[in-house]
């Protein structure tokens, strides 16, 4: 029998990040992480996903935890892991631009506290928005990984791939990852997708899923033999529905071809053992939702991601106005188009999401515009990969001026700003951050934080003052 060539596929465990984002409103504690942190660094992943998304925001506003200490307590469990995070391009883990002054320090800080990766996306696939970013994590000496967002229409063609990936590549990335956000692509376009990749860059590329359509399992399957040198998996109890294909299933399935993982199942086993009553307790909570856990062919239908779906239910629930679901669901496409093709991620999601029901709810489109709509159809995220339609621009902006340069020329760097507006409450530099992205959240966590110190002095200087017989 001829001996098999190996070409190992490499995984991307994703449970401390995307998994838990997906499932259960990125609700995991750092306490519920750390203590299986030890075995999980035994396991020889390529690397773990375990902070930036929306782990930044939901640290501070729901868990009241600062994200930079549970990154640190990270990077020190894991000696032989490399940790890696997602980071929105100019966006950085928050929902408008900042200036590059605010992105080369949060990268900087990011990578000192122990981050190695640095998956970097924009929402439009403009790149002049993830320049900034690319070019702190070389100069930090981290990995840039690009994340193209994968979405489809007209102007997704393979060649549309096919040049941008060779403009990554020339821009100083080391890694480029296709982030399929809402599960859209099936097997054979993956083949496809992958094959012509390989043909116009010689990066390494990651394949990042969701199992939201059903079909995540062999889509990875098919990239793989098409050449894909890295997947995204997670651990069977967070794995699945909205989440990403289970980390031990796809090392089953290369198990003895020549894309052995090498990873071994008793030790996956124990940690999957670890996560299910963590599963059970967010189940018996209703904290994950039943309704994330199947498989939902809509995604395919409307491509609209999973996380985007839930969002429309609930604007849809304030309002009164379930019943008009369906009609919200086929009126996204046509906002899409209106706006020139975004692909569907954070923020552009919210933004097509929201304008979609307001067309249905005010009984006419574009009658009532939001904020968000505006600022997209004016340039202020960047460039779309079509132009919008010029006549929804006229009704939605007027004759207000539009930017054509890369957004950020236009933002003073506002670190000095920030650090002046927040001195009061800063106890470590990386608090800067926090505030320069969430300042309402991250001053009610600095007082609650505050509030938790003085408790606990309070508590030593009480106990230090009683008199105990010798």
């Amino acid at each position: 029998m001829a001996e098999i060539t190996k070409k190992p596929v490499k995984i991307t465990e994703t449970i401390l990040r995307d998994a838990h984002q997906s499932l259960i409103a990125t609700r995991m504690t750092t306490e519920q992480m750390l203590p299986i942190i030890d075995k999980m660094d035994k396991v020889g992943y390529h690397a773990v996903e375990c902070w930036g998304g929306a782990t930044f925001d939901a640290s501070l506003r729901f868990l009241k935890e600062d994200p930079w200490e549970r990154l640190r307590k990270l990077r020190a469990g894991f000696k032989n892991t490399k940790l890696q995070m997602l980071f929105r391009g100019q966006n950085i883990l928050g929902y408008n631009h900042y200036a590059d002054d605010v992105v080369e320090y949060f990268v900087q800080k990011s990578i000192a506290n122990g981050i190695d990766i640095i998956r970097i996306f924009d929402c439009l696939n403009d790149i002049r928005n993830l320049e900034t970013a690319v070019k702190a994590a070389n100069k930090e000496k981290g990995h840039a990984q690009i994340a193209l967002s994968y979405t489809l229409g007209d102007a997704y063609t393979l060649d549309y791939w096919k040049d941008i990936a060779k403009k990554i590549e020339d821009m100083g990335a080391n890694s480029l990852c296709i982030k399929d956000m809402a599960g859209l692509l099936t097997p054979y376009k993956a083949q496809e997708l992958v094959q012509t990749l390989k043909e116009s860059t010689s990066l390494p590329i990651d394949l990042h899923t969701h199992y939201t359509s059903g079909v995540a399992s062999m889509t990875y399957l098919k990239a793989v033999e098409a050449g894909c040198d890295i997947i995204d998996t997670a651990m069977s109890p967070f794995a699945l529905g909205t989440s990403q294909p289970a980390t031990e299933v796809m090392v089953e399935t290369f198990k003895g071809t020549e894309y052995d993982t090498g990873l071994n199942q008793e030790l996956l086993a124990e940690i999957a053992e670890y996560f299910t009553p963590l599963r059970e307790e967010a189940l018996a909570s209703g904290l994950m939702n039943t309704k994330v856990l199947g498989v939902n062919i809509n995604t395919l239908r409307y491509q609209v991601p999973g996380g985007m779906l839930s969002n429309l239910v609930s604007q849809l629930k304030e309002m009164n106005a379930e019943d008009k679901y369906m009609e919200v669901l086929e009126e996204v496409p046509r906002v899409r188009k209106d706006f020139g093709e975004p692909p569907l991620v954070t923020p552009s999601s919210q933004i097509v999401g929201t304008q979609a029901v307001l067309n249905v709810v005010a009984g006419e489109r574009y009658k009532m515009v939001s904020k968000e709509s505006k600022k997209l159809l004016s340039g202020e995220f960047g460039q779309t990969v079509k132009p919008a339609d010029p006549e929804v621009v006229k009704k939605c902006i007027g004759d207000a001026e539009r930017i054509t340069c890369r957004p950020a020329d236009k933002i003073a760097p506002q670190l000095a700003n920030i650090e002046k507006e927040m001195a009061q409450y800063k106890q470590q530099d990386e608090d800067v951050l926090s505030y320069a992205l969430f300042p309402q959240v991250a001053t009610e966590f600095f007082k609650y934080r505050e509030a938790q110190q003085t408790k606990v002095d309070t508590t030593i200087a009480d106990s230090d003052s009683k008199s105990y017989p010798v």
